[in-house]
């Protein structure tokens, strides 16, 4: 099943490289063209035409009422409560036990 995705991946990809070299050539064929003497733009205006704008009027803002004031609530303090006492957990210090090591091999010698 692997080889078959992998085999259509690569179809894939040789296919948009083909329709890409084809949009390239042409585009090239068209850039290459000559342009006929008759289907040129017309030449832009030196000036630009002005238009008449007429001005905004001037209004007054209106004034925005104020916004009223929310009156503010006053909580009543919490009680002094003190937490119940817990018992501390004891610590035991815990060591890890030592792992004897032992010496490596002695090494042989070569003649």
């Amino acid at each position: 099943m692997a080889y078959y995705s992998c085999t259509m991946l690569v179809i894939f990809i040789i296919a948009v490289s083909f329709s890409m070299m084809n949009t390239g050539l042409g585009a090239r064929n068209l850039l290459q063209t000559a342009t006929s003497p008759g289907s040129s733009l017309p030449p832009i205006p030196a000036t630009l035409p002005q238009v008449n704008v007429p001005p905004l009027p001037t209004t007054t803002t209106p004034s925005f009422p104020t916004i009223p004031t929310i009156p503010q609530f006053i909580l009543p303090p919490l009680p002094a409560t003190s937490l119940p006492n817990f018992p501390s957990i004891p610590t035991i210090p815990f060591t890890f036990p030592s792992f004897p090591f032992f010496s490596p091999p002695p090494s042989t010698t070569s003649p």
